[in-house]
């Protein structure tokens, strides 16, 4: 399953609960749906858990059956009602004319209280929502196909405390979050903590994962600075060798020279520890730079 289908699944792990939170939930089902009219309700899903909680959802709110609940088990089934009684009573609970309503408006009534938002929310997931795989990116949207409930639902998320963005895709108008902090606490609010712990966690990965390459790539550059320095050393030890040679050298020159001809690959401080007696990085530092300055003179 794709992460956004196991946030469904988590947030229809309850059961509808009061009436109001039942009638709030089954209204975000409702104007994200497929299809909203006083002819026609259809609700189109592929997951299992969100097919199995609508009826329950409906029963809860409305007090009654959906019309057509496909059989199947699998792949993307379709809600249907079509009954005229059906429709009104529907219709009738948030406060809509079917004769009048051209355009849908969320009735702010219906999601008065803070635990009737939270199941609009929910309810909106269910039916338009969708969010990223934390480890490719961070995205979560709501997509509605009524133009004023999606300006309504951003007034509505900011009296909460979000932020979010707005835009539009062909004939859907969309509510979208960016960052992985505002969706964390958007679905922590809706019900699917243990999801938003997921991108926790897949962030935490992420910046873990950037700082081993960080410091892979910190290594791979101090490795080639220190083979670049060796050579160049190297190299001006064999032009010292071959104009007045090595015994020309003081004690603690010539030691240096021999330690990085027999440690070609080492760093400044294996050398300095290789040293007899050891000597600190800096002095090692300073004697190789004297060698590489020598070489450089004996090869003019």
């Amino acid at each position: 399953m794709s992460f956004s289908a196991d946030v469904k699944t988590e947030l229809c792990r309850e059961n509808p609960g009061k009436k109001c939170c039942a009638l709030a939930e089954a209204y975000g089902v409702l104007l994200y749906a497929n299809t909203f009219t006083p002819r026609l309700i259809r609700i189109m899903t592929a997951n299992d858990a969100f097919a199995a909680r609508l009826p329950r959802l409906f029963r809860r709110a409305f007090g009654i059956e959906l019309d057509a609940a496909p059989a199947e088990k699998s792949g993307k089934r379709s809600f249907l009602i079509t009954d005229p009684d059906k429709l009104r009573t529907i219709f009738d609970a948030f406060g809509y004319d079917p004769g009048r309503t051209l355009v849908h408006h969320i009735n702010l009534a219906v999601v008065e209280s803070d635990c009737d938002r939270v199941a609009f929310l929910r309810g909106a997931f269910l039916a338009g929502g969708s969010v990223t795989d934390p480890s490719r990116g961070y995205h979560l949207e709501l997509a509605t196909g009524h133009e004023s409930v999606c300006r309504e639902l951003r007034a509505i998320l900011q009296e909460m405390g979000f932020e979010p963005r707005e835009a539009v895709r062909g004939r859907s108008w969309i509510t979208y979050f960016k960052k992985s902090g505002a969706i964390e606490d958007l679905l922590t609010t809706m019900g699917a903590g243990v999801s938003a712990m997921g991108i926790m966690q897949a962030k935490v990965e992420k910046h873990m994962a950037n700082a081993m390459n960080r410091i892979t790539n910190c290594d791979m550059a101090n490795a080639d600075k220190i083979t670049d320095a060796a050579a160049e050393q190297l190299a001006a030890i064999r032009a010292i060798e071959a104009g007045p040679g090595l015994d020309s050298l003081p004690p603690a020159l010539q030691d240096a020279a021999l330690l990085r001809i027999a440690n070609p690959s080492c760093s400044l401080s294996d050398l300095a520890l290789l040293a007899q007696p050891p000597v600190s990085k800096s002095c090692m530092s300073h004697r190789l730079r004297k060698l590489t300055e020598l070489g450089r003179e004996n090869k003019e």
